[in-house]
């Protein structure tokens, strides 16, 4: 039972201010940016997850210096070119679905044969749509039932493409952004709205990419990039992270939070534009600009009622996260909440609409769920008498999470298996959760 964590009672009213950890998505982008640069790049507050773990191990395997000193972490990048590949090299992504996909448009120019393995989560994943337009630039993929294990040929001269993604993928539209860069001539990517950290990093840093901004698309052109500068960065804390905070003060009476040095990448914040719709009083104070990305410290109070929402499908990418955590919130709304679109929740580390459902109906709250949609009946005054159990959930953190703040919020026993699984995102969430019961 070492690995299982158990709660017995509701918070009691918090006033708090708190820092999370940094940006999972931006750390590993530090990561492979700063692999990719001509120098040392040095960054501050990286999240020290299992996920950016593995990514420091990748760059590792293919020749790049990574060490650590006084909370820093220094990467000895070898240039755009400079990656140092050993025969039969094979790189583990483990749990990280962000670097298992970018790491391949980075090799796209490797012509020694490349295996990816990842753990049994990220087997389970598709990787076909990312090999489908990698496979456009000229490089060669055996995948297994369209996920990993895959082996990764690239070649010395890949051609540019043309590219529609329509499936709202960050980590798609990355990849192919890294491709585009070790290309020569002009690629041409058509992206469904979602994550922009990549962009913005490209464009902090002066690379040849330009992006126009439509309604509900992206047009982006990237050409072949020579030479990449060294990246220092104080990562910015994570929203996804806050999310559990924000939720936790919402659900919890005559409570404040204030959140501090959070990244509100406009990208990134559907959640807080869902709850605000749902009632929840935030506020962005101290906001500025750190290197294209948008920070500030987020102040929560919690409301005295909460309201349903039917949850419009353009908010989706930025808050895909970030679901199963509003899913809780929408537990306790008034009225029936509905959410749709959303098959690309089952393509993250569990299948979410069908564990996020079926924990809210443990706590005995009723769902209507197909394969895209969820209705969510919301109990203003739920209370839970009875014990629950939270296991077989593949090890998801954001399931561990999501089930330790509803425990928190409404009360009873709950014995939620798979603690160690917070190590894929954010180690020090139990520690908080302390400090916030303290």
């Amino acid at each position: 039972m070492a690995n299982t964590f158990v709660i017995r009672n509701k918070i009691k009213p918090f006033k708090k201010k708190i820092s999370v950890s940094g940006d999972k998505s931006l750390s590993i982008r530090w990561v492979l940016f700063s692999s990719l640069s001509s120098g040392i790049s040095i960054a501050k507050n990286l999240l020290m997850s299992e996920d950016v773990m593995s990514t420091i191990q990748a760059v590792k395997k293919l020749g790049i210096k990574v060490f650590f000193k006084k909370n820093l972490c220094y990467i000895h990048g070898n240039g755009i070119n400079g990656y140092k590949i050993k025969k039969r090299t094979i790189i583990n992504a483990r749990n990280s679905g962000t670097l298992g996909r970018l790491i391949l448009g980075l090799l796209i120019n490797t012509t020694e044969p490349i295996k990816l393995i990842g753990d049994k989560s990220l087997s389970k994943r598709d990787f076909k749509r990312i090999t489908d337009p990698l496979t456009k630039f000229g490089a060669t993929f055996k995948l297994k039932k369209n996920s990993l294990p895959l082996k990764m040929l690239g070649l010395n001269n890949p051609k540019p493409i043309t590219y529609t993604e329509n499936k709202g993928s960050a980590q798609c539209k990355s990849a192919i952004i890294f491709a585009g860069m070790k290309t020569k001539g002009k690629t041409y990517i058509k992206a469904k709205k979602s994550r922009n950290h990549t962009e913005l990093l490209c464009k902090y840093l002066d690379l040849p990419i330009k992006i126009k901004s439509k309604k509900n698309y992206d047009l982006i052109e990237i050409s072949e990039v020579k030479n990449i500068r060294p990246l220092n960065y104080k990562i910015p804390s994570d929203i996804s992270s806050s999310a559990f905070f924000i939720a936790l003060t919402a659900l919890t009476e005559n409570s404040e939070i204030t959140i501090k040095d959070v990244n509100i990448n406009p990208s990134r914040i559907g959640v807080i534009t869902i709850f605000k719709r749902m009632g929840i009083k935030i506020i962005f104070q101290n906001q500025r600009i750190y290197k294209n990305e948008k920070i500030a410290d987020i102040f929560v109070k919690s409301p005295k009622k909460l309201k349903s929402i039917n949850c419009p499908s353009y908010l989706n990418s930025g808050a895909i996260d970030e679901f199963l955590i509003i899913f809780l919130v929408a537990a306790k709304c008034n009225g029936i909440s509905y959410f749709k679109d959303l098959s690309e929740l089952n393509q993250k580390e569990s299948p979410r609409l069908k564990l996020g459902s079926k924990i809210l109906n443990q706590m005995g709250v009723k769902t209507i769920t197909t394969k895209n949609s969820i209705k969510i009946f919301g109990k203003p005054n739920l209370k839970i008498n009875k014990k629950i159990e939270v296991k077989d959930f593949m090890k998801d953190h954001r399931i561990f999470m999501t089930s330790v703040i509803a425990a928190l919020s409404f009360g009873s026993q709950w014995i939620i298996h798979d603690k160690n699984s917070i190590n894929t995102s954010f180690p020090e969430f139990l520690n908080i959760i302390k400090k916030l019961n303290d």
